[in-house]
């Protein structure tokens, strides 16, 4: 369930891999703190802590249903004024979670490291409603964050 919206604070959705793999996961403490330093409120910080494991998935681990982790990710994309993914990790629920902005007309952020092994899907980088941002460090997204939070 969402939280109150803050008057005068954008809310930020940030999308990772949680079940589909944490192998890029070193980053997300960092891409949370760049939308926070930016002003912004960010709806699913837990995604970015380092106690979430793969194996089980964050809302396993919190014991919920899959109906209950849907509805928990979905309300926050509903609150979101933007969404902001890490997509160096392929996941299903990213794509599903980007897919869903696209549908509600929410602009989006994708982030991605590139790798000889990990190739980007043709449908995040040929999307209309997503902005993707390649970067070689972790330091490179914190430009990008501010510019597209700056548009918002």
């Amino acid at each position: 369930m969402a939280a109150p919206r803050v008057p005068n604070v954008k809310e930020i959705y940030f999308a990772c891999a949680i079940t589909g793999g944490r192998d890029h996961a070193h980053v997300y403490p960092k891409i949370v703190g760049y939308i926070k330093d930016a002003g912004m409120h960010v709806l699913s910080e837990i995604f970015a802590s380092t106690s979430v494991k793969s194996s089980q998935g964050l809302g396993a681990q919190h014991g919920m249903t899959p109906a209950e982790i849907w509805e928990w990710d979905m309300g926050w994309i509903r609150a979101a004024d933007a969404i902001i993914a890490e997509v160096t990790q392929p996941s299903l629920g990213v794509g599903y979670e980007i897919a869903t902005a696209y549908t509600l007309g929410k602009p989006v952020l994708a982030l991605y490291h590139p790798l000889p092994e990990r190739k980007l899907s043709s449908m995040i980088a040929g999307s209309p409603n997503v902005t993707v941002f390649e970067y070689n460090n972790v330091a490179e997204t914190e430009a990008a964050i501010k510019e597209f939070l700056a548009g918002l």
